[in-house]
Formats: C-alpha cells, sequence, structure tokens
C-alpha cells in the first residue's frame, strides 16, 4: 500500500509542477488531490521519494520538483495515456480527411500535433528504404535528360533529373522516345511492388535481357535509381512549433541548443532512428527523457516518439513532439499515438480511413 501511495503522491506532484511550474508542497498536495491520507503522511512519503531520488528540493524553503528518475516512475508505471477530446478528433480527423497526396498529409499533420501538444512537432516521411514501389515515370526532358519520378506505395514522390552518358567510341546520344516508353514499360512490370533490398537484382537481370536501343537508357536510369534507394540515403522530416519552446517554456536553459540542433535535421533524423529501433510499446511508442538522448542538444528534453504505416506492423517512418521533461507526459502521448493511427490510415488507403 506503501508503494502504491507513493506513486499517488508523485503522480501528483508530477501532474501540479507541469500546470504550476512551482515547486510542490504538501500543503498544495491535501489542498488539490484527494489522496486520502493525513498531511503528515504525505510529508513522509515525499520525504521517501526524495531519499529515492525521484523529487528534489531546489530551495530549503521551497516544496518538490521531479527529478528525471521521477518522469521516469511517472512514464512507466504511473502516466496514462488519456482519450483525446472531440475538438481533438475532429481536428485530427478534419486534417486526413483534406489531405489529397502525402505532401499535404504530413504537413497537415505536423502542424496540427504542435497545436495539439504545444511542443516542437516532427513528422518523418516515409522512408524511400521502407517502403515499395508503385510506379516509375520516364519522361524525356530535351534530347540528352531524363526526368525520373519514382512514386511509393505511400504516395512519397521522388524526382531526379538523369543525364544520358555517351557511350565509349559513340557520338553525342539522343534519347529514343520509343526505346523510353519501353523501357518504363519494361521497369513497371518488374519492379512494382518491390522493396528497395529487392532492386539491384532485378536491375541486373533486365540490362543483361535488355535490347541493343534500352541499354543505355536503362543503364543511366539504374544508377540514379539505385542511388536514391540507397541504404544511407538521405531522408527527409517536416517540423513545426519552433516558436512553442520558447513561448510555452521560458526557463528552458536548454533552448539555444535544441533550436541548433533543428536546423541541423540530421540530429533529428537521427534521433528518429535510434528511438525506431529501440523500440516502443504495442503501439511503437516510445518515451525517451533527458540523459536517455544521446544528443546533448537533447540532455534536458524529452522526445515522445510513434511510428507509423500502411497497416499493422508495417511501419515506414517516425513521428513525434520535442519539448521539456517538465512536460504534460499523458496528454502528449495521446496526440502522439493518434496522430500517428490517423496517418497511418491515410497511407493504408480508403479501406484503413474506414476502419
Amino acid at each position: 500500500m506503501g508503494d502504491d501511495r507513493r506513486l499517488q503522491v508523485l503522480s501528483a506532484i508530477v501532474t501540479d509542477y507541469v500546470r504550476t511550474r512551482e515547486p510542490v508542497g504538501s500543503r498544495a498536495l491535501v489542498e488539490r488531490y484527494r489522496l486520502g491520507v493525513s498531511p503528515a503522511t504525505i510529508r513522509n512519503d515525499m520525504a521517501v521519494l526524495e531519499d529515492e531520488g525521484y523529487i528534489h528540493q531546489p530551495h530549503t524553503s521551497a516544496g518538490r520538483v521531479p527529478t528525471e528518475k521521477g518522469y521516469r516512475r511517472f512514464v512507466d508505471e504511473v502516466a496514462r495515456v488519456k482519450p483525446l477530446s472531440d475538438p481533438e478528433r475532429q481536428a485530427i480527423t478534419a486534417l486526413v480527411s483534406g489531405a489529397v497526396d502525402l505532401d499535404q498529409v504530413v504537413v497537415r499533420t505536423v502542424r496540427v500535433l504542435a497545436q495539439l501538444t504545444g511542443q516542437l512537432a516532427v513528422v518523418e516521411y516515409p522512408s524511400l528504404r521502407l517502403t515499395a514501389l508503385r510506379h516509375i515515370e520516364l519522361v524525356a526532358m530535351g534530347p540528352r535528360r531524363i526526368l525520373l519520378v519514382i512514386i511509393t506505395d505511400t504516395g512519397r514522390v521522388e524526382q531526379r533529373t538523369v543525364p544520358l552518358a555517351r557511350a565509349p567510341g559513340a557520338g553525342e546520344p539522343v534519347i529514343d522516345p520509343v526505346a523510353l516508353e519501353a523501357l518504363r514499360t519494361r521497369l513497371n512490370a518488374a519492379l512494382a511492388g518491390r522493396r528497395a533490398g529487392e532492386i539491384l537484382p532485378v536491375l541486373t537481370a533486365l540490362a543483361e535481357q535488355a535490347p541493343q536501343a534500352e541499354r543505355l537508357l536503362l543503364a543511366a536510369v539504374s544508377g540514379e535509381l539505385l542511388e536514391a534507394l540507397r541504404p544511407d540515403a538521405e531522408e527527409r522530416l517536416v517540423v513545426a512549433g519552433t516558436a512553442n519552446l520558447a513561448r510555452s517554456t521560458p526557463d528552458f536553459s536548454a533552448i539555444g541548443p535544441l533550436l541548433d540542433a533543428v536546423e541541423e535535421q540530421v540530429v533529428l533524423l537521427r534521433l528518429l532512428a535510434e528511438l525506431g529501433r529501440a523500440g516502443g510499446d504495442e503501439s511503437g511508442m516510445r518515451v525517451s527523457i533527458g540523459s536517455e538522448n544521446r544528443e546533448d542538444a537533447l540532455a534536458e528534453a524529452s522526445v515522445v516518439t510513434a511510428s507509423y504505416g500502411p497497416g499493422e506492423g508495417n511501419a515506414v517512418a517516425h513521428l513525434g513532439v520535442i519539448g521539456p521533461t517538465r512536460m504534460d507526459y499523458p496528454a502528449t502521448m495521446a496526440a502522439v499515438r493518434a496522430v500517428a493511427l490517423y496517418l497511418s490510415r491515410f497511407l493504408a488507403g480508403p479501406e484503413g480511413q474506414d476502419a
């Protein structure tokens, strides 16, 4: 019973501190929360929590504030994901139903996530390496350049300009429209539905069988396609709510380095990749607090992330929010999980959106 009660006290301290930004005393807990015990018992519980490193007293005359360890215990054992309000659900539904393509839904997603949480929101585009090819388009851009358009099963569109190289001992190459159309048909028949790791052997087989008129075109297109899908290919993400950090957390001492990290998006991409590899709960959600983040710029921040993808167990990217350790974890976790679910439904198509 003592442990359960102390968890209640810890939960009340975290909740009150997040709301007021002021150290929490035993009197405030008695007045604001129905813990069912005397003030003396609460003071004893607070002393035990302090001895165990879950809370600390910033000043001798002040109340207590949660430590990083206290937030971790709160998230792991106390925090419950609270349901979204009807207006919050309606906002997310409007975002998905009104979007017509992946770019639009990603931009809307990151904005609504920043609005719901009051934190910095990050949404990663579905990885080209993890998605399957839906269609490849080849468009002649003059006599010696091709526009390669890669469309994935998640709706991501990647465009590359492919110069046509001169064959050894030959003159300036000129694109043959008939051969280009034949190659487009051949590539789509062979590659549609395949993932990045399956592309190379298929292209190798096509090169061995290709008619002479298509070989130069195929060599140029294959090189650019493999470059776009290489394992270390640059991923893309969208960020919103940067101003939330300064507006809602004026005492956040690490805001400068964190804003620098936001500008260097490679830091955020690495963070999302690391959290994705670390796993999470059954829905792919993970909460990383303070020193648990490997990046120095995030040493005083908390990161709540979730994975998303078209179908259960088919994660192709991540999204999340970044803010101070003093954040409303239940509300933030609820928003991140709900937005990830709705984005997954969008990628799954009409059937997923009706689920």
